[in-house]
Parts: structure tokens; sequence; C-alpha cells
């Protein structure tokens, strides 16, 4: 159980605790605290440990839990263990068919992705973690965690530390604050002035790198994206295998990621600009 509550804590990032303070009033609050939970868990999850994670009393978490399953938002097996419902991978699909920016994106995945041959992904900043809207795979597929609509920590990832170098100053600065840093490999990093360091670098050039910091063997260079209103902030990234991208390979490839990316928001500006 401990190893479970454990791995559960790093998907989420470390802030666990956090995030059910920031959310513990209000009930649709307490109710996406345990969707959190349990969409981000590694296995099915038991009534005893999701009480430990959530903080909130046994009888409201039970009658919580019982709605959720009832709307299909959860699953209840039969060892008595909570998952992910099946209606939430209607609302999933719906959303990513209908995402304005991964459609203008698209195409520009795609050439980026025949050009290198290797993975290409589009991400969004939400708080504290990039949300992979789109994922093009390589033509020799690496497995990896990442997977459309999986979250990962901002400061151990390309496209996370590509989107932290768009932040004004005192966002930024509110950002790295409540940073819970996890150490994922060898090169990840554990605090905030180490990140802050590489994010200046980042800003002076206009793209980042992610030198295996979430996973051991492999390895990314990024580019910031941002809609013209900074609603979303993001980045690409071109990502595979250590033992293929060298890092000189990777400084090379970072003229066309960046000029994939000025390509989407120029899309992005004429697609969804004002309206008259």
């Amino acid at each position: 159980m401990l190893a479970l509550l454990s791995r559960a804590d790093e998907m989420m990032n470390s802030n666990s605790q956090s995030m059910v303070q920031s959310r513990e009033t209000g009930t649709l609050g307490k109710l996406m605290v345990l969707l959190d939970l349990v969409t981000h868990a590694d296995a099915p999850l038991r009534f005893t440990e999701i009480l430990a994670l959530a903080g909130q009393p046994r009888g409201t978490l039970h009658r919580q839990l019982s709605h959720l399953v009832e709307e299909g938002l959860l699953e209840l097996d039969g060892d008595g263990r909570y998952a992910p419902g099946l209606r939430l991978l209607d609302f999933a699909a719906r959303s990513w068919a209908r995402n304005e920016f991964r459609l203008i994106a698209e195409p520009h995945l795609a050439d980026l992705q025949q050009a290198t041959g290797e993975t290409v992904h589009l991400g969004v900043l939400r708080g504290q973690s990039i949300i992979y809207l789109d994922k093009v795979d390589g033509r020799q597929p690496v497995r990896m965690y990442s997977q459309i609509g999986n979250a990962s920590p901002c400061y151990c990832t390309g496209v996370g530390k590509a989107a932290l170098s768009l932040l004004p100053a005192d966002l930024l600065a509110d950002l790295l604050a409540g940073l819970n840093f996890t150490r994922f490999t060898a090169s990840t990093h554990l605090s905030a002035e180490s990140l802050l360091a590489e994010i200046r670098e980042i800003t002076d050039q206009g793209f980042a790198f992610d030198r295996e910091e979430h996973e051991a063997g492999i390895r990314c260079v990024a580019a910031p994206l941002w809609s013209q209103d900074r609603a979303f902030i993001g980045g690409i990234s071109i990502t595979g295998p250590a033992y293929r991208l060298s890092m000189e390979l990777l400084r090379q490839w970072s003229v066309p990621v960046q000029l994939a990316a000025g390509r989407i928001m120029d899309d992005m500006r004429i697609r969804l600009g004002p309206r008259r």
C-alpha cells in the first residue's frame, strides 16, 4: 500500500496535499479531487487508499465515490477498487476531437515528424503540469510515459520548461515557490534556483532540452508556443531515445522545432484571431 500511495503522489507531482487543500471547499471541488486521485494512480485504488490521500470524512467520501460511480465517471471492480469510468473516455474523446489548438497544430506536427523521424508532442501548461494534447509517434516508436491526456511535471520536461520561459516574472516566481521537486532521474532539477537558471537560458535562446530529466534514456528539444492572448501557453517537442538523439543532433533540431512552432502560431493568429 505504501508503495502505491508513494507512486500516486509522484504522479500528482508530489502535490496531492496542496491540491486537496486548494479545493477543499465545495462539492464540485471535492469530486474533482477524487477524480484526479483515481485517474492519476498507476493502478485502481481501494477506499482506504483514497481516504488516506483525500483527507475527507469517511462518510462523505463514500457518498461522493458512490455518486461518481453512478454517473459512470468511476468504476468499482469486484475487489472493491476504484478506476476511471468509461464516461471519462467519452468526454476525453470529444474534447480531443474538437480542440482547436490541436487541429491547427496537427499538420505541422506531422511535417515535423516526417522531417525528423522521431516522436513529436504538443502540450499545454496547466498549473504545475504539462498536459499532452497530441502525440505523433516516430518511425521507430519508443515506449515512454507521454500519452495524449497524460500530465507531466513542468520542471523536468522540455515542453514544460519551454512553457515556463513564457511566464511573467511574478507568475513564474509564484509557480516555482509552490513546486515540490521529485527526483525522477539523476538529471532532474531539485531546486527552484537551478530550474530558474535554465529557464533564463531558454528565454534567451528560444528552445529547451530535456536531458533525460523525466525518463532515463529519453531526450527532447522543445520550443515554446502561445496564443495571442496568452490563454494557451505550451510547446512542441521532438523526442526520442538518448542513444539516437545526441545533444549535438538536438541542437541542430532546435531550428526546425522553432520554425514549426512559429508556423503553428501564425495559423493560430489567422484562424483564432478576433472575429467580426
